[in-house]
């Protein structure tokens, strides 16, 4: 099987494509993104730096591919600062990617990258798979649409598209602290670290979170996955954890830390983060997707 892999170079790309390369029923990867990034060496790989707008490096990186990981994104709060580029990569060029499929090769597999930004609170609680969609934000609007574009494809024939929505992805190191949600990941580097921090949300709000190397199986997982329902947009399983129970496990992660943890709710960004119900995940379930067993599972796997 060949499987290509866009966003290659990012936090989940590059997981994804070292999980593809140890996959003995992976015979080729290929990997790209629209600037330079460290690929591996390996036998298998295949690399590229080019832009999905661009129909014949689309058709070059198609070639011959039984399965796409589309992970290629403008992500949250740069989709909202701009729409233009935003609407460009997240719209323009999924859906050109998508009919490259349809014209070319419709049976091919198609894993595509969604978020859980496609919903808006207040959520059901729990959260199922029949939780309505209503995105407020552009990112999740836009991901919204190419769910829809998805499914139809999928319904016509001219593709196997599944869309899976990752929650929260811990940690990345480094996040930019300007961002709102940048918090989300510098609270296990700092407890690392015995850095003082102040979270903005109450220690009984609560988020869903999965770990990077849970989230990376996944979308590798959903290039073999079958038996796939009429249902080809779903939530993938994640932690639905409160943030105290996710600073505890840090702690017992960092016994000797002496990062001093308070709390300053800041209703805005409780609203964003923290007012997370419960969640349920019955078809991805089925299909064999996986979460994280608990918070101390998560923080061991954010730090593998």
């Amino acid at each position: 099987m060949k499987v290509v892999v866009t966003g290659a170079g990012g936090f989940v790309g590059s997981r994804v494509v070292q999980n593809l390369i140890n996959n003995p029923d992976v015979s080729d990867v290929t990997a790209m993104d629209v600037t330079d990034f460290n690929a591996p060496e390996h036998a298998k790989l295949t690399s590229h730096v080019g832009d999905l707008l661009d129909a014949d490096f689309r058709r070059k990186i198609l070639d011959g591919s039984d399965a796409v990981i589309h992970l290629a994104s403008i992500l949250g709060g740069a989709a909202e600062s701009n729409y233009d580029l935003a609407r460009k990569v997240n719209v323009d060029a999924t859906l050109d990617l998508f009919e490259d499929i349809r014209d070319r090769a419709p049976t091919t597999r198609v894993v595509f990258a969604s978020s859980i930004a496609v919903f808006s609170a207040p959520f059901d609680d729990p959260a199922t798979d029949s939780t309505p969609t209503d995105a407020e934000m552009v990112y999740g609007g836009q991901k919204l649409m190419m769910e829809a574009a998805l499914a139809n494809f999928t319904k016509r024939g001219w593709m196997d598209g599944i869309a899976l929505r990752p929650s929260g992805v811990t940690a990345r190191d480094g996040a930019d602290l300007r961002l709102r949600s940048a918090f989300l990941s510098h609270v296990f580097y700092a407890i690392r670290s015995g850095e003082d921090i102040v979270l903005p949300v109450d220690p009984e709000s609560r988020i869903w979170m999965t770990s990077v190397e849970c989230v990376a199986w996944n979308f590798m997982h959903g290039v073999f996955a079958t038996d796939i329902g009429r249902l080809r947009a779903m939530t993938l399983p994640a932690l639905s954890v409160h943030f105290h129970e996710l600073v505890a496990a840090l702690h017992r992660k960092f016994p000797d830390s002496a990062s001093k943890v308070t709390y300053e709710p800041n209703p805005e960004l409780i609203a964003l983060f923290g007012s997370y119900p419960a969640l349920e995940t019955a078809e991805a379930d089925r299909l064999g997707f996986r979460r994280d067993a608990d918070a101390d599972e998560l923080v061991a796997r954010s730090f593998s």
